[in-house]
């Protein structure tokens, strides 16, 4: 009989999972500004981006244009809080007015802030309705 009465708590559970799962799974675009323009290099300011390393694609949009695509590049260098990027494509002349964007790659489940929160709140619950049960 308790076994029954544990299942919709089973499947609440589950069910959180598989939400919490697919909300998670948004990518987020970075912008960043683009400080300097070559012949087929942009340099742009990184910030407090760590994540952002050598080989990582992104592309450069314009912001005055509801973001149409102006190129795509690939990373060559991270250094001083700033990115070199070699242009692979390009729409339109590419210009400092333009913005770099990237993906913000995805934590390690075990980094996030929500896997600890719904950790602590989990075991909170589960202790008050041992509690509330005995």
């Amino acid at each position: 009989m308790r076994l029954r009465s544990l299942l919709p708590i089973v499947g609440l559970a589950v069910g959180t999972v598989l939400f919490t799962a697919s909300a998670a799974a948004q990518q987020r675009a970075v912008r960043f500004e683009i400080i300097a323009v070559g012949d087929s290099t942009l340099l742009f300011k990184v910030g407090k981006a760590g994540w952002v390393h050598r080989g990582q694609v992104g592309t450069a949009v314009d912001p005055r244009k509801r973001d149409e695509l102006v190129a795509r590049f690939r990373v060559t260098r991270v250094d001083a809080g700033a990115a070199t990027a070699l242009v692979t494509g390009q729409t339109t002349a590419l210009t400092t007015e333009h913005v770099a964007t990237m993906e913000e790659p995805n934590r390690p489940w075990f980094r996030a802030k929500s896997f600890w929160s719904g950790l602590v709140l989990g075991a909170a619950l589960g202790i008050a309705g041992v509690a509330v049960s005995r």
